[in-house]
C-alpha cells in the first residue's frame, strides 16, 4: 500500500499554516477537526453494534475480548481492557489488550515490532486464545503486519475477529468477520493519527466494551452496578449508585452496601425489593446476573 495516498496520511488543505498562527488559532483548527469525529463514527455505527451482539454473546459462552494493535492504536486498546476491571468489576482477563512489542511498548515507542505477524501469533498463544473469544485488530492506517497477522491466527481457531480502521478499504478490513472504518480525514498534523484516528479508535472501542457490559448484567438502567467499593472515592460513588437505583436517602444507601458485603447489585435488589442479602443473592442467580430481572423477581416475590 502506498501510504501517501491513504486518508490519514494526505495533508489537511486546513491546516497548512498552522506553524505560524497563534496559540489560539491552532487550538481552533485542532478543534474544528475534532468536530469531524463523532459523525465519522456514527457512519460506521451498525458494524459496532455487530461487534457488540458478537462478542457480548461469546463473554457469556465464556469468551474473551482481546484488543490486539501497535503503537497508538496498541495503547488504545490495552487503555480500554485497563479501564473494565475497575469500571465493571470483571476480571483483568476478561477484556486484554496486546500491544506488538509487549508492555514495554507502552511507554516507549517499538515500531519494528508491528512489522512481524508471527508476533501476533506468539502473543495470542500465550494467553492461550481460543475459539469463544473475540479478537480486535485496531490499525489507524488499516494495514499493520502484526495486526493482519493476529486476525488471521484467531479465524483459523474459530475465534471471532472485528477489526477497525480509519481509512476506507483497509487491509485489515479483509482479514476480519466484521469491519469498522472510520475515516476520519486528514489530521491537522499530517500523519499523527494520535489525533482524530486515535480519538474515533478510542470512541468505537468505549462503545464496543460498554456495549458487551451491558449485555453482560454490568449495567442497571443507565448505572455502574458491578463498580468495585476499593477506595474511598469508590465506596461514595457506590453510595449514590445505590441511593439512585433505589430512591433511598445515601445514609440508608451506605447501609444496604455494608449489609450486602459491599456488592452493589446485592444491595440495589435488597433496597428495590425489601429483601435480605441472602434473598436477594438468590433472585440474581435466578436472573443470571441481571439486575432489572433480579428486581422483578424480588417484588414478585414481596
Amino acid at each position: 500500500m502506498n501510504l501517501a495516498t491513504i486518508e490519514t496520511e494526505v495533508r489537511n488543505v486546513d491546516t497548512m499554516d498552522i506553524d505560524h498562527v497563534s496559540a489560539l488559532e491552532i487550538v481552533e483548527k485542532i478543534n474544528r477537526e475534532d468536530h469531524k469525529i463523532a459523525d465519522a463514527v456514527a457512519l460506521a455505527k451498525n458494524q459496532i453494534a455487530e461487534i457488540i451482539e458478537n462478542a457480548s454473546s461469546r463473554l457469556k459462552e465464556g469468551g474473551r475480548i482481546i484488543y490486539i494493535g501497535a503503537g497508538t492504536s496498541g495503547r488504545l486498546g490495552v487503555l480500554d481492557a485497563s479501564e473494565c476491571p475497575p469500571t465493571y468489576g470483571v476480571s483483568s482477563d476478561l477484556v486484554m489488550g496486546l500491544i506488538a512489542g509487549g508492555e514495554d511498548a507502552m511507554f516507549k515507542a517499538k515500531e519494528g515490532a508491528e512489522d512481524d505477524p508471527d508476533l501476533a501469533v506468539e502473543d495470542l498463544k500465550k494467553i492461550t486464545l481460543c475459539s469463544k473469544d473475540t479478537v480486535i485488530g485496531l490499525a489507524a492506517s488499516g494495514r499493520t503486519p502484526y495486526v493482519i497477522g493476529g486476525l488471521d491466527y484467531a479465524r483459523s481457531i474459530g475465534a471471532y475477529t472485528a477489526s477497525v480502521s480509519c481509512v476506507s478499504n483497509a487491509v485489515i478490513s479483509g482479514h476480519a468477520q466484521t469491519a469498522v472504518e472510520v475515516i476520519t480525514g486528514p489530521e491537522a498534523v499530517t500523519g499523527s493519527t494520535r489525533m482524530k484516528a486515535g480519538t474515533a479508535q478510542k470512541m468505537v472501542c468505549n462503545m464496543i466494551s460498554t456495549g458487551c457490559m451491558i449485555r453482560y448484567g454490568k449495567v442497571y438502567e443507565n448505572l455502574m452496578v458491578d463498580v468495585q467499593p476499593t477506595n474511598e472515592k469508590l465506596v461514595e460513588r457506590a453510595g449514590r449508585i445505590i441511593s439512585q437505583a433505589t430512591g433511598c436517602d445515601i445514609e440508608k444507601a451506605h447501609q444496604l452496601l455494608e449489609e450486602s458485603g459491599r456488592d452493589v447489585k446485592i444491595a440495589i435488589i435488597m433496597g428495590c425489593g425489601n429483601i435480605s442479602a441472602d434473598e436477594a443473592c438468590a433472585c440474581l442467580d435466578r436472573a443470571d446476573g441481571n439486575v432489572h430481572d433480579a428486581i422483578v423477581a424480588a417484588k414478585e416475590k414481596a
